[in-house]
């Protein structure tokens, strides 16, 4: 199995009134995740399984590779690098499968 790890775009700064989770990309982050989104359908693999953090700025980010994706609580903003590898099965045996898992979350844990 390839994991592939998609950070999202940049996002407007948390405020009192905007909490993080509902952060919107900006202009430039949308700009960054159509890009990052045509590079990835040039050389995606054939079977893709689209892992997505429920933040707003990732939701939008993966929205901007067009393509059916599942929205993944362990991916959110706290998550660890633990997190993100039982989300993707990673280890589990699915490596037997083929295919690729697409994660679009967030730093540190990406990182």
């Amino acid at each position: 199995m390839e994991l592939i790890l998609w950070r999202h775009g940049e996002a407007a700064e948390a405020t009192a009134q905007v909490p993080d989770l509902k952060r919107r990309l900006t202009a430039r982050g949308d700009k960054q995740a159509r890009a990052v989104a045509r590079w990835l359908r040039e050389r995606q693999p054939k079977h893709l399984r689209i892992l997505v953090s429920p933040a707003l700025r990732c939701q939008q980010t993966a929205h901007a590779l067009a393509q059916a994706f599942d929205t993944e609580p362990r991916l959110a903003p706290d998550a660890d690098a633990a997190d993100l590898l039982a989300a993707a099965s990673w280890g589990q045996g699915s490596d037997a499968r083929g295919g690729a898992v697409l994660l679009v979350g967030h730093q540190p844990s990406l990182g």
